[in-house]
């Protein structure tokens, strides 16, 4: 069992310690990611982040984030099972960069085959593992490709497919990436979706005795898309996703899919 992934995408700033109280428990207590775990944030320009090399589940970080109620409109998180590079700082997801002068996130989950011999120009790596290595390599391209933001985005989503493309063949390559406007969701072999809007209802988490009624915690307004390697809760209809498919968020709403 692999990494798992955790990303949001809503209409307004949104907190996330609902889906994440969820997922820190697979961090060390219902499931074997005890390798680190990081989130990342978008408020505005700004991109808030925390990591910690420990486990989720028993993390003074993790409980800080799952009662700080940030709220934000992106949200990246990842919990980690390692299986390349060591446990260390440097090794959390998710990853960023900076490109066009928004900041860039990253977190994968899989392994990647040989992509360490894929040529790497603007963009290094900080720590070892393949995760980031891809990264680099894939903001790289995007880099090569638009030396400066294109005026229409789907260029964009495109080419992001086109990548992912060069990336599967080398493993397993689900990620979400994100560039503060748009939430990308790679599918290589697992990951699901799911939309929340009125009429809403209540929610329970598997993996911990916590259900949350969200027509008592949000307005007749509110969408938001929370996005899990494997569903979080077992009362709402997730969507599978198909292997090789990426799909685009926006505003908390899914507005492309590619690949399927």
């Amino acid at each position: 069992m692999m990494c798992e992934l955790l990303g949001m995408s809503a209409n307004v700033p949104t907190d996330i310690c609902f889906s994440f109280t969820g997922l820190m428990q697979r961090g060390g207590r219902t499931g074997p990611h005890r390798d680190g775990w990081g989130i990342a944030f978008y408020e505005g320009r700004g991109c808030r982040t925390f990591h910690d090399p420990n486990p989720s589940a028993e993390s003074e970080i993790a409980r800080l984030v799952q009662r700080y109620a940030i709220k934000s409109r992106i949200v990246v998180s990842h919990i980690r099972r390692a299986n390349r590079g060591r446990v260390c700082l440097e090794n959390t997801h998710p990853f960023h960069r900076e490109l066009w002068g928004r900041h860039w996130v990253f977190a994968h989950n899989g392994q990647l085959r040989g992509v360490k011999r894929l040529p790497l120009d603007f963009y290094q790596p900080i720590g070892t593992t393949d995760s980031e290595y891809a990264f680099c390599w894939l903001l790289g391209r995007i880099r090569e490709q638009f030396p400066h933001a294109p005026h229409r985005p789907q260029a964009l989503w495109r080419h992001v497919h086109a990548l992912t493309q060069e990336l599967n063949p080398r493993g397993v390559c689900n990620f979400l990436l994100s560039d503060a406007r748009y939430l990308y969701a790679h599918c290589s072999t697992q990951l699901s979706w799911l939309t929340r809007r009125a009429p809403f209802g209540k929610a329970q988490l598997m993996d911990a005795d916590m259900t949350v009624d969200f027509e008592a915690e949000t307005t007749p307004n509110d969408i938001v898309t929370v996005v899990a390697t494997r569903p979080l809760t077992d009362n709402e209809p997730w969507t599978v996703m198909r292997p090789g498919t990426l799909a685009i968020f926006g505003a908390g709403v899914p507005i492309a899919v590619f690949g399927a």
